[in-house]
């Protein structure tokens, strides 16, 4: 099997659409704000799409079922070239949750937002791994 793409369902699709395309920069590879499912082009190489979760559903047959989300199911995990610039370049941008720390346990520096759906997005650039 080879993965082609990541996509996320999501309720609210046009803000996510143009978390994507405007806040993040990513290039839009199919859809817009009103088509309910695009995709983009992340770094030249990689696919994000989004479709809206109800449309989703009738695709396979399901109802949708009124439930309170579960906290982190999915996160997204982009590397940048420095952390503490993206964080400083992008805060009025986003909502950091976190500012820029070391995680010298797992080699990298990480800082982390939201989308509008409330999916955690990691920035992280690696730092090395501390000796144990």
């Amino acid at each position: 099997m080879n993965m082609t793409h990541i996509r996320l369902l999501v309720d609210d699709y046009k803000a996510c659409f143009l978390f994507y395309r405007d806040v993040l920069g990513f290039t839009v590879g199919w859809g817009d704000e009103n088509s309910l499912y695009g995709d983009f082009l992340v770094n030249n190489h990689f696919k994000l799409a989004i479709f809206e979760r109800k449309q989703m559903l009738q695709a396979i047959g399901e109802v949708p079922i009124e439930s309170s989300k579960k906290q982190e199911q999915v996160m997204l995990i982009f590397r940048v070239e420095n952390v503490d610039q993206f964080y400083s370049s992008w805060q009025e941008k986003v909502d950091f949750v976190t500012a820029p720390m070391n995680r010298s346990d797992w080699g990298i520096r990480v800082a982390h937002f939201r989308d509008p759906e409330g999916n955690l997005i990691e920035i992280n650039e690696y730092i090395g791994m501390e000796n144990k």
